[in-house]
């Protein structure tokens, strides 16, 4: 048997205005999501478990079928993870946003989701200026890179108050700076940055070219490396993962599944969907299990563009869903979960915590009356899991 989950990162959504009053999922044309709806299993999950933050760090690491509550140390180490750097016994990782601050407020998360060759440069003048014993930068993608703090004050770190630069848009920063014991550090770091950033011909060019200039550095998600069981271990399945973003790919490497690099996949509207679907065939001709995330959804709930996230949502369905669909036919071993990992809804540009709708299709699967897959057809069916190792224990073992 194989297991195939598509996780369309933030897909899930509230009625949009711009829609006439209908979500992204039900203005997006969705041919192959229905057909798995009408031919499968669908309801609502709880990806978050309560109390806990509705990060794409949780909800992933749910949607893999291991519990946040149990596992999750900050999103920051999980980052680390795929980037393969080697953390001391007594350092704490931060998630190092590239950010766009505007008269004090959090005007981009992204700084215009900037290039990964203009950030590394950016990272480097920070390494320069700020590097020391005890702090360092690591470069990442775009904007999400990581920095590492050796403190002998680890419980405290752990414990500051962070937060999430896409969670405060067009908000005074000086109401979410970090809080708590320590924090001083952090802040100054912060500050420094500025005029780093802000005086780098790297942001003049941004600048003069009308791009959002990466003018501070935002420090939130901070954890120390989590302990997982592997993914074989655990269900029993040699598998992959597939996805732009490190925090992704990360949890993938702690569990022990193998990255699966696709050229072209870029964690944006402009991902390759067509190579995720055919990346995964091919991988799924030695192993069991892929996941394959795509951010794109995600990065249009954060934007407030709901036609880039109907567009979004329909390249899915189309070249993802579609392609794997038609490779495999109704009489073979294969199984198909399609789910978000959490909303972000247009309206709000950032996570919540509600339940979202799955569907489950395949081998041993019986039809059980959906007509198609939307958050309201969905909720008509009621919530199945209360979270997501509940789901994913379903969805891999009752059938065998």
């Amino acid at each position: 048997m194989k297991y195939i989950i598509v996780v369309p990162d933030g897909m899930a959504d509230e009625p949009v205005e711009e829609l006439m009053g209908k979500t992204p999922l039900e203005v997006a044309v969705t041919t192959n999501m229905d057909f798995m709806a009408q031919n499968g299993q669908t309801g609502l999950v709880r990806t978050i478990p309560k109390g806990m933050h509705p990060g794409s760090d949780v909800g992933n690491m749910s949607l893999l079928g291991f519990d946040p509550k149990k596992y999750h140390t900050g999103r920051a180490p999980l980052e680390a993870a795929n980037l393969n750097i080697d953390v001391g016994q007594d350092e704490i990782i931060f998630r190092c946003n590239l950010v766009t601050i505007e008269d004090e407020c959090m005007s981009d998360y992204s700084a215009s989701h900037i290039k990964t060759e203009e950030a590394s440069i950016l990272i480097e003048a920070l390494n320069k200026e700020l590097k020391n014993e005890s702090i360092r930068f690591i470069p990442g993608k775009s904007y999400r890179h990581l920095m590492l703090i050796k403190t002998n004050e680890m419980k405290k770190m752990c414990e500051l108050q962070t937060n999430a630069p896409h969670d405060i848009l067009n908000k005074p920063i000086k109401n979410f700076l970090p809080k708590g014991e320590g924090a001083d550090q952090l802040l100054e770091l912060i500050e420094k940055s500025r005029s780093i950033l802000t005086n780098h011909d790297v942001n003049k060019v941004r600048v003069d070219l009308g791009e959002n200039p990466a003018n501070m550095i935002w420090l939130w998600g901070q954890g120390t490396k989590p302990q997982l069981p592997r993914f074989e271990d655990k269900y029993g399945l040699k598998g992959g993962i597939i996805s732009a973003v490190d925090l992704v790919n990360g949890i993938g490497r702690l569990v022990d599944l193998e990255v699966i690099d696709v050229p072209g996949i870029t964690g944006y509207y402009d991902t390759n969907y067509l190579g995720k679907a055919e990346y995964a065939l091919k991988a799924l001709k030695n192993k069991d299990f892929v996941y394959i995330h795509i951010e794109a959804p995600d990065e249009a709930g954060h934007n407030g563009d709901a036609k880039a996230k109907v567009s979004a949502i329909e390249r899915i369905d189309k070249d993802i869903l579609g392609t794997i669909l038609n490779h495999y036919n109704e009489h073979d071993d294969v199984r198909i979960l399609v789910l978000p990992d959490h909303p972000t809804p247009i309206r709000l540009r950032t996570h919540t915590d509600d339940p979202v709708g799955y569907i489950m299709y395949g081998k041993g699967i019986s039809p059980d009356g959906s007509k198609q897959f939307t958050e309201k057809s969905a909720a008509e069916k009621g919530l199945k899991f209360e979270g997501g190792e509940p789901l994913i224990e379903h969805f891999i073992k009752k059938y065998l």
